[in-house]
C-alpha cells in the first residue's frame, strides 16, 4: 500500500509499518517497560488495512454443498471487486469447470478460474451432469493467478475460503511476501465442534494446510463452524428462496442453482446451511457477524482449541442470521 498524504502533503508511515516500528521500538527497550506494549501489540496483531473497493479472490470447493455455489453467485451479482475464483480439493478439474460456468450464465465471463489443489476426493461432488461438454478445462497454475491480481494493485486483497486451505498454504508458503496483503476470510474451524473426534470439515480435509495457515496468515479472520452450522440458515425444497429460484421464469443462473440444490438433496441431505455465504458477508464487512480475538491452537489433526499459550486470531463470536438470510434473499431474488 502506498503512502497517505495528509492535509500539508507531509507522506506518513503506512498503517502495518506504523505498527511494526512501534513493534520493534518496544521489543528493543523491553528492559526500559516497554515490554507489556511489545506483548500487547503482539497479541493483537497488526491493524487490519482499508479494504473498500480492493479485489477479492474466492477459494471454493464448489460442486458439493450447494453452499458454494450460493456464495460465488452471491459475489458475482453483489461484488464487481471479484477478480479470482480458485477451486479447491478438486476433482480433475471439475469443479473449475462447472464455477466457470456459472460465472458465465452471472455474466462475469471476466472474472478468471483457475483450478487449484486436488486431494483426491470424490466424496460429496453432484454436479457432473450440469456441466455442458463444451465448458473447457480451466488453468491450474493459482500461484501465478493470485499473483495476477495483486499486481494489479498496492494495497490489499480479500482472500474468502470456502473450502481445505491448501491452495491459500502453497501461496502462503511459495509466496510469503504477499502473506501482508491477504486479508484471509476463512469458513473453518471450531472450538466446540458438533463430534470432538474430528477437526471440522474444511480443516479436516488438508490438516498441515489449516495449521500452516493459522501458523503463518497475517490477516486471519476465521468463521467458525460453530457459528455458521445452525439451522436458522438452511435452506431445503420448503424455503422460500428455493421456491423463488425453482420458478418457471427464473434466468439460467437460477436454474442452474434449483439443480445443484436437487442433486445435493437427492443424493446427501435434505439441507444446505449457508456457511459459505456468510463467510463472504463477513469479509465483505457486511454488519451480520461479530468476531473476537480469541488464542487457538491446532492439534495434529486440525482440531481446534482455545488455548492462551496458541496463536491469536480473530474468530466468530455471533451472528445476525434474520438480517443475513434477508441479504441473502436479495442477491438471489430476480
Amino acid at each position: 500500500m502506498g503512502d497517505i498524504e495528509d492535509e500539508a502533503n507531509e507522506p506518513r508511515e503506512p498503517i502495518g509499518s506504523a505498527w511494526s516500528s512501534l513493534l520493534g521500538f518496544a521489543d528493543r527497550y523491553r528492559a526500559l517497560g516497554f515490554g507489556p506494549l511489545a506483548d500487547q501489540l503482539r497479541g493483537e496483531g497488526p491493524p487490519l488495512p482499508p479494504l473498500r473497493g480492493t479485489p477479492v479472490i474466492i477459494d471454493t470447493d464448489i460442486g458439493g454443498d450447494p453452499d458454494d455455489a450460493i456464495a460465488v453467485t452471491c459475489a458475482a451479482r453483489a461484488v464487481p471487486e471479484l477478480a479470482l475464483v480458485l477451486t479447491a480439493d478438486e476433482n480433475g478439474g471439475r469443479r473449475a469447470r462447472f464455477a466457470r460456468h456459472l460465472l458465465d450464465l452471472l455474466d462475469r465471463t471476466e472474472v478468471p478460474v483457475v483450478a487449484g489443489a486436488d486431494l483426491g476426493n470424490t466424496r460429496y461432488y453432484c454436479v457432473e451432469d450440469l456441466i455442458p461438454a463444451e465448458v473447457p478445462a480451466q488453468p491450474h497454475d493459482p500461484v501465478a493467478a493470485v499473483h495476477a491480481v495483486c499486481a494489479t494493485t498496492d494495497g490489499p486483497v480479500r482472500w474468502v475460503g470456502m473450502g481445505p486451505l491448501s491452495n491459500l498454504a502453497r501461496i502462503l508458503d511459495t509466496a510469503p511476501e504477499l502473506a501482508p496483503r491477504l486479508v484471509v476470510t476463512q469458513m473453518g474451524g471450531a472450538i466446540a465442534y458438533r463430534d470432538p473426534t474430528k477437526a471440522e470439515h474444511n480443516f479436516r480435509l488438508d490438516p498441515a494446510a489449516a495449521r500452516f495457515v493459522v501458523g503463518r496468515a497475517v490477516h486471519l479472520f476465521l468463521l467458525l463452524s460453530d457459528t455458521t452450522f445452525t439451522p436458522e440458515i438452511e435452506i431445503a425444497r420448503d424455503s422460500e428462496l428455493y421456491k423463488r429460484l425453482a420458478t418457471g421464469d427464473a434466468p439460467p443462473w437460477a436454474r442452474l442453482l434449483t439443480a445443484h440444490l436437487d442433486n445435493w438433496f437427492d443424493r446427501f441431505y435434505p439441507g444446505t446451511r449457508q456457511h459459505d455465504p456468510l463467510t463472504l458477508t463477513a469479509a465483505l464487512q457486511l454488519p451480520f457477524v461479530d468476531f473476537a480475538r480469541r488464542a487457538v491452537l491446532l492439534d495434529d489433526d486440525a482440531r481446534m482449541t482455545s488455548d492462551p499459550g496458541g496463536r491469536t486470531v480473530r474468530t466468530s463470536a455471533r451472528a445476525d442470521y434474520a438480517a443475513f438470510r434477508a441479504w441473502l434473499a436479495a442477491q438471489l431474488d430476480y
